[in-house]
């Protein structure tokens, strides 16, 4: 047993650590507390989105993601969804329901709120960072290309943000589990803020794995339209988003010198419907 493990097991008045999942930020467990099973995230040295993450799970206080329960700067003790992840729907063949559910996790995330957006959390101008640097490199060798295009529908879309909100920044099927009392919850956000179509743009990439299933224009075209109804927001607007974002993801990729096949066809295949986006 680590050292910190065993500390906070104290601290926390702890027991029955189960192993859950180890990523490069933390390192995830099952814990029982005061009867209840809990998950317990104890922090990598590198785990500094992880703190802006719980920021945001403090701010949405239950509301549509799992109630941050305890926490300090080294440490996360959160509420445990043990139900099944939306995978698992879209591989039944249904993909619009897990898409309407997305919606209203969403819905909930960003429900207007009685207090400040909280300081520490990322603005999406500084999170788009890698698409503008790739962007101008492209530019500099006199190129016109998705990354450049992009960079400059970006810098208007964020220009003028609407309904700024405090945002999840990961939203995905692997993101929302099912809670046997409170429903659907989102949680691993990434503790962003900014305009709250971005948050519906990740979701339309995934599931991971299925590239069947995401690189299909009429399914982006099918699915967008479902968020964008349920959020309240124009088609449009959602596309715009949901491209931008994966040339941000396809830039993500380049920078660690590997080939974003999936992220540039996605974008392809949503750029010719991008024509009529209102700023």
């Amino acid at each position: 047993m680590s050292n910190a493990l065993n500390f906070y097991l104290q601290k926390w008045d702890l027991s029955d650590p189960q192993m859950l999942a180890t990523t490069i930020t933390s390192h995830v467990y099952t814990v029982t507390s005061a009867g209840e099973r809990v998950i317990l995230k104890l922090l990598t040295e590198i785990g500094t989105e992880e703190r802006q993450g719980a920021t945001a799970l403090h701010y949405f206080d239950g509301y549509g993601a799992v109630h941050l329960l305890r926490e300090d700067e080294q440490a996360h003790l959160l509420e445990y969804a043990v139900g099944d992840n939306l995978v698992g729907l879209v591989k039944r063949g249904q993909d619009d329901e897990a898409t309407a559910i997305i919606g209203d996790v969403l819905n909930q995330l960003h429900q207007q709120r009685d207090k400040a957006i909280p300081d520490g959390l990322s603005p999406l101008n500084k999170w788009f960072r890698s698409l503008y640097l790739k962007a101008e490199i492209d530019q500099s060798e006199g190129l016109n290309t998705i990354y450049t295009r992009a960079a400059t529908l970006a810098e208007k879309l964020l220009a003028q943000n609407r309904e700024v909100r405090v945002l999840h920044g990961d939203i995905h099927h692997e993101n929302i589990r099912h809670h046997p009392q409170r429903g659907y919850l989102a949680f691993d956000p990434k503790g962003l803020v900014g305009e709250r179509t971005f948050d519906a743009a990740n979701t339309l990439c995934n599931p991971m794995n299925m590239p069947d299933t995401v690189e299909n224009e009429e399914r982006i075209l099918r699915t967008s339209g479902i968020l964008a109804e349920k959020m309240g927001i124009e088609h449009s607007r959602v596309l715009a988003f949901v491209y931008i974002y994966t040339c941000l993801s396809a830039s993500w990729f380049v920078e660690g010198g590997e080939n974003p096949v999936q992220e540039v066809t996605i974008a392809a295949l949503i750029e010719p419907h991008l024509r009529h986006i209102s700023f």
